[in-house]
């Protein structure tokens, strides 16, 4: 018997909804629009399929705008972002669709992203995560809640969606790519899932198990890596031989916690073998020097590197593992705030341009700092502060376009002074051992 599709938890709520036309994602956009939900359809259109993605999208727009129901759509070009940044056509995919759903989020103020995905795709992910050899993150497969995206599908098969479009008579359109193996997730999903299926009808639920035991796992272990930071990080530096002392499976997401994402396994191997070592030893990664010394483990950030420009979408939060910080970036109303140059930043919206991201220094750099009436070049202001070349290399700049909005620690610029009542960019700096 199936399961009863009820959205009715989401009554009131301001809810963006990602549309795709595809059955998934219309079945979640009716059952919120039934439930009373205050649901805005979002639609990008990847610049893939040609005529059939420009199909998909009308389509949203159409059934949208006979129920009276907002649709807010976005065209882009993943294949040219993906040849830019080289990465695959998922992944760019992916990436893209995600910054556009914050950021239009963020924009209409709604406090929830719903997305379509569902107990078969989490099942495929977890067989795609164990090809690639993941640990635990991966393999607990695709949480229902990550930040103010929620996934209320999750429990629910593609059969039990397609009965609701049916019994509901609800339309939807066909992705053609679906039907290829041209992507790894289609290859698991037409040629692996209906083997295991045969040894297990019930995949999909003993996955979404295995997901929920995992993810209790998980949560158990970071948080006791967690405490660790908490307890013992200072001055930039960890004590080995309690370090040395942790389990390895907390031990490395200690390591973690504190450098970042992106780091292998050989990665946190190195670090861990550097700390069993006497004397002095150091050990460079990518942005980050690991020295031990006297007993500790310090992490610097490399003199030859720079921060990498990383863009900002509001309503997320930004790694920035080189300095040891985490950026908050949200939309909100002005109210006479004052700039707390160490942690918080108000930035007037409709003055900032395109191409908003937090890196580091550039060659003649220059900014307008906020009530000194003159223009400073960086490097005058790092001087000024007493920077340290290390210090000057870690230190995240905010810029548009345009040029530089804002410089951690030390100015603001005149051109995005806000005053009572404007729409502000709100970013928020906290320490990531914080978090």
């Amino acid at each position: 018997m199936n399961k009863v599709i009820d959205m009715s938890r989401f009554a009131g709520e301001r809810v963006l909804c990602a549309v795709s036309g595809g059955a998934d994602s219309m079945c979640l956009l009716h059952a919120l629009w039934k439930s009373g939900a205050a649901v805005t359809a979002a639609h990008y259109e990847h610049g893939i399929r040609g005529g059939e993605s420009l199909r998909d999208c009308r389509f949203v727009e159409n059934w949208c705008a006979e129920r009276n129901i907002p649709c807010v759509t976005e065209h882009g070009d993943v294949p040219g972002y993906a040849r830019e940044k080289g990465m695959g056509t998922e992944e760019a995919a992916r990436r893209l669709r995600y910054a556009f759903l914050r950021k239009t989020a963020a924009e209409l103020g709604c406090g929830l992203i719903a997305t379509a995905h569902n107990a078969d795709d989490n099942a495929e992910t977890v067989l795609f995560n164990l090809t690639r050899g993941s640990g635990i993150s991966g393999l607990r497969g695709i949480p229902y809640r990550r930040g103010n995206i929620i996934r209320p599908l999750l429990s629910f098969s593609r059969r039990e969606i397609e009965a609701y479009l049916s019994e509901n008579a609800v339309e939807h359109v066909e992705d053609s790519t679906n039907a290829g193996d041209d992507y790894s997730r289609n290859l698991i999903r037409h040629r692996v899932m209906p083997v295991l299926r045969e040894i297990n009808p019930g995949l999909s639920a003993a996955a979404a198990r295995t997901s929920e035991l995992l993810t209790r796992d998980e949560d158990c272990l970071d948080g006791m890596a967690a405490e660790f930071v908490a307890g013992h990080y200072r001055g930039g530096s960890l004590p080995l031989r309690e370090l040395g002392a942790l389990h390895p499976a907390v031990s490395t997401r200690v390591i973690r916690r504190l450098l970042g994402g992106g780091l292998s396994m050989e990665h946190t191997d190195a670090v861990l073998r550097l700390c069993g070592e006497s004397g002095y030893k150091q050990l460079e990664l990518p942005g980050r020097r690991l020295v031990c010394e006297q007993g500790r483990l310090y992490i610097e950030v490399s003199e030859t590197e720079f921060l990498p420009d990383r863009g900002i979408v509001p309503g997320t939060e930004l790694e920035l593992p080189e300095a040891g910080l985490t950026l908050r970036a949200e939309i909100a109303v002005y109210g006479e705030e004052i700039n707390g140059l160490f942690k918080t930043y108000y930035l007037k919206y409709e003055n900032i341009g395109s191409a908003l991201i937090c890196g580091g220094r550039r060659p003649g750099d220059r900014v307008r700092p906020q009530g000194r009436g003159c223009t400073k070049t960086l490097r005058s202001l790092f001087m000024e502060a007493g920077y340290t070349q290390r210090q000057r290399n870690a230190c995240p700049v905010i810029r548009d376009a345009a040029g530089v909005l804002a410089v951690y620690g030390l100015a603001v610029d005149e051109r995005v002074r806000p005053e009572k009542g404007d729409k502000v960019l709100k970013l928020s700096f906290v320490n990531m051992t914080e978090k």
